[in-house]
């Protein structure tokens, strides 16, 4: 690489450029210019403890931990620069160190309100196996509802669990109440009432669950193939254009597709079997698979 300098032995104008030495040499002498480069290389970092790959950035923010990710942590693995192991004596430095860090970090009632409550975010979420994007969603609506002053009265884990509630029906991964109150340290009743509370006063876009979004987890709790799935999503395309699904729970009409098109697909599977995966009575499984067979005149035999 060329570039426009003087050269103070020669007057050359013309220099070249060594990328690994990071240094400036005149093309005809031969003087070499060190004190004007710029390593334009990148700058590797490190910021885990057992990874060994550089990074060019720093660790990303996410909503998942009450600073966001953005402050300094000390790492656990009590090595020195060298990769040697620590004394005792340095070890319980650290340790008290460490200790005082993590006090630090939490410094008024605001960030310990969502230490705790992001803790209990990520239980709730594991136990459910939900993925990051709808945690990431339910900690940002978690935080609109600590700004809004929406936490005050209520438990903590239940403004948790109607978070995460409202982030899967946001995401379209629904989850139903039931489900949520499984997992949760609260009740059924609790989660609905703060969840439309949160949902009116954050003016949340939380749109009414679709059954064709239970579909696909049924039939994979199910193991029924692709095909059973499909023709399900057909049968409640065409139930959603004569309105049969208008007011009707969306987990007892699906169940119920579901357990049509294996009937269809031959891949027929009980109702008591259909019942547990969806959550749902078998009397609202018989019920909404009449109201299909009679409403879109389907016979329910095997293809």
């Amino acid at each position: 690489m060329e570039i426009e300098m003087k050269c103070d032995i020669c007057g050359s104008e013309k220099f070249d450029y060594e990328e690994f030495k990071g240094e400036y040499s005149c093309s005809e002498c031969g003087c070499v210019y060190n004190d004007i480069a710029i390593d334009e290389g990148p700058d590797w970092r490190n910021y885990e403890d057992n990874n060994t790959d550089g990074e060019r950035s720093g660790m990303p923010s996410t909503q998942l931990l009450h600073d966001k990710g953005l402050t300094t942590d000390i790492g656990w693995q009590d090595k020195d620069y060298a990769g040697a192991s620590l004394s005792t004596e340095m070890r319980k430095v650290f340790r008290r160190i460490r200790r005082q860090h993590q006090r630090t970090r939490i410094s008024n009632s605001t960030e310990r309100n969502l230490a705790v409550a992001l803790g209990e975010l990520q239980r709730l979420a594991s136990q459910m196996s939900l993925p990051r994007n709808v945690r990431e969603e339910a900690a940002f609506i978690y935080r609109k509802a600590v700004e809004n002053k929406l936490v005050r009265g209520r438990s903590i884990e239940g403004v948790v669990a109607a978070s995460l509630y409202s982030a899967c029906r946001m995401q379209r991964i629904p989850r139903t109440l039931d489900e949520v109150g499984k997992h949760s340290r609260t009740g059924r009743k609790e989660i609905g009432r703060t969840f439309r509370a949160i949902s009116r006063e954050l003016m949340l876009n939380v749109t009414p669950a679709s059954p064709t979004d239970y579909v696909p987890r049924f039939c994979a709790i199910l193991n029924l193939p692709t095909t059973v799935e499909s023709y399900a999503r057909d049968i409640l395309e065409k139930a959603e254009q004569i309105d049969l699904t208008a007011g009707r729970g969306p987990t007892g009409i699906a169940a119920a597709s579901v357990y049509l098109a294996g009937i269809i697909k031959g891949y027929e599977k009980t109702q008591r079997e259909v019942s547990d995966a969806a959550g749902v009575t078998e009397v609202t499984i018989r019920n909404r698979y009449k109201e299909i067979c009679e409403a879109l005149q389907i016979n329910p035999q095997k293809e």
